[in-house]
C-alpha cells in the first residue's frame, strides 16, 4: 500500500497524580498563605510520596515535597503567578485516605519561615458521599503558562461540615476553612474539596523543535503512535484528522474535529480552513467545545483554537 506522512500539531500529555486535596482559608488568611493543596504521587516520573502546595497571598506558590519525589519546577508555571520556592520536607506521618466516611488527611512540616504547619481532616459522616466529575477552574492568575491545563477531577466532592474535625495550624495559630455558601445534597459543606482520582492533562505543552511526521497508509482509518490513536478521513487520497484518543491509566482523553483537521503540509499559500473541536475525557467530567482555524501565508501556518463553547458539564450539581 502507498504511504503518506501527516504532521500532527497536537499533543496532550498527562502528569500522573494519585490524589488531590484543596483547602482554602482566604476568609481567615495567614500572613503568607491563603490555602494548601496536598497531592499524592506514585509513578516513575514523579516518584512515590506526598507534596503540599502553599498558595500565597501574592499569587505565587511554594511547593513542599517529601525527599522521595523528583519534581520538575517548570511545570508549576500554570499555578498562579508561578513558583516561588520548592523545598524538601520529610512530612512524617503524611496521610491521605478516602473511605466510606469521607476524607482522612494529615500533614505536618516546617514552612520557609521555619514555622510548623499542621493540616488534619477527619470526616466521620455516616451518610453516603455523592461525588461527581468536574473540570477544575484554574482561574486567570497564570501569567506565563506553558500549556493549556485540563484538570479533570473524578469522584470529586466537598468535605461535609457536620461530623468533621478539621485543623489548620500555622505557627500555633488556627485558621478557619472557607465554607461553601450554599448547601449541596441538603448538607452544609466546607470549601475544602478533593478527588481520589484526578487526571492532570496538558494540551500542547510549549515546544521549540522539529515536528516528526506520522507515517500512515493511504486510505487507513486509524494510525497509532505511542499512547495516541489517530482517526482519519480521506478525500482524493488526502488525509484529514477526525480525532486523537490519548490513552492513560485513569481514562482516555479525546480531541475531536467536526470538520477534519487538514494536512498542513499540503495547504496552499493564502488558504484558510476552519471547523469545530471538542475535548472530552470521562463523560462525568463534561466536555470542552470551540472552533479552530488554520491559515497559511508566506510558507507559515498559523493554528488558532478558541474554546468558545466553554466547558459543558454533565452533572446536575
Amino acid at each position: 500500500m502507498n504511504q503518506k506522512t501527516f504532521i500532527n500539531p497536537f499533543q496532550i500529555t498527562v502528569d500522573p497524580m494519585e490524589q488531590l486535596l484543596l483547602i482554602n482559608f482566604e476568609q481567615d488568611p495567614d500572613t503568607t498563605y491563603i490555602g494548601f493543596e496536598p497531592q499524592v504521587f506514585d509513578d516513575p516520573v514523579n516518584g512515590t510520596g506526598h507534596l503540599v502546595i502553599g498558595w500565597r497571598g501574592d499569587g505565587r506558590v511554594d511547593v513542599y515535597h517529601q525527599p522521595s519525589l523528583s519534581l520538575n519546577p517548570a511545570k508549576y508555571d500554570i499555578a498562579g503567578k508561578g513558583l516561588a520556592h520548592m523545598v524538601e520536607r520529610e512530612m512524617a506521618g503524611a496521610e491521605f485516605v478516602v473511605n466510606r466516611y469521607g476524607i482522612q488527611a494529615f500533614y505536618e512540616f516546617k514552612d520557609i519561615h521555619n514555622r510548623l504547619v499542621t493540616i488534619q481532616i477527619k470526616e466521620q459522616n455516616p451518610k453516603a458521599r455523592k461525588p461527581f466529575g468536574l473540570l477544575a477552574p484554574m482561574g486567570a492568575a497564570a501569567e506565563t503558562p506553558s500549556s493549556m491545563p485540563l484538570v479533570l477531577l473524578h469522584d470529586f466532592y466537598f468535605v461535609r461540615k457536620n461530623h468533621t474535625t478539621i485543623e489548620i495550624l500555622i505557627d500555633g495559630r488556627g485558621h478557619k476553612p472557607d465554607q461553601l455558601p450554599v448547601p449541596m445534597d441538603f448538607t452544609s459543606m466546607l470549601f475544602t474539596r478533593y478527588s481520589p482520582r484526578p487526571l492532570i492533562a496538558m494540551l500542547n505543552p510549549a515546544v521549540d523543535g522539529e515536528m516528526t511526521p506520522l507515517t500512515i497508509e493511504v486510505g487507513s482509518a486509524e494510525a497509532h503512535q505511542g499512547d495516541a490513536i489517530f482517526a482519519f478521513t480521506w478525500t482524493n487520497d488526502e488525509p484529514g484528522l477526525k480525532g486523537i484518543t490519548y490513552k492513560n491509566k485513569v481514562h482516555p482523553i479525546e480531541l475531536r474535529f467536526e470538520e477534519a483537521f487538514p494536512d498542513i503540509q499540503t495547504l496552499a499559500n493564502g488558504s484558510r480552513h476552519q471547523g469545530n473541536f471538542e475535548i472530552e475525557g470521562h463523560p462525568t467530567t463534561g466536555r470542552i467545545g470551540g472552533n479552530y482555524t488554520v491559515e497559511k501565508g508566506d510558507d507559515q501556518v498559523a493554528i488558532t483554537m478558541i474554546p468558545s463553547q466553554g466547558w459543558r458539564p454533565r452533572p446536575t450539581k
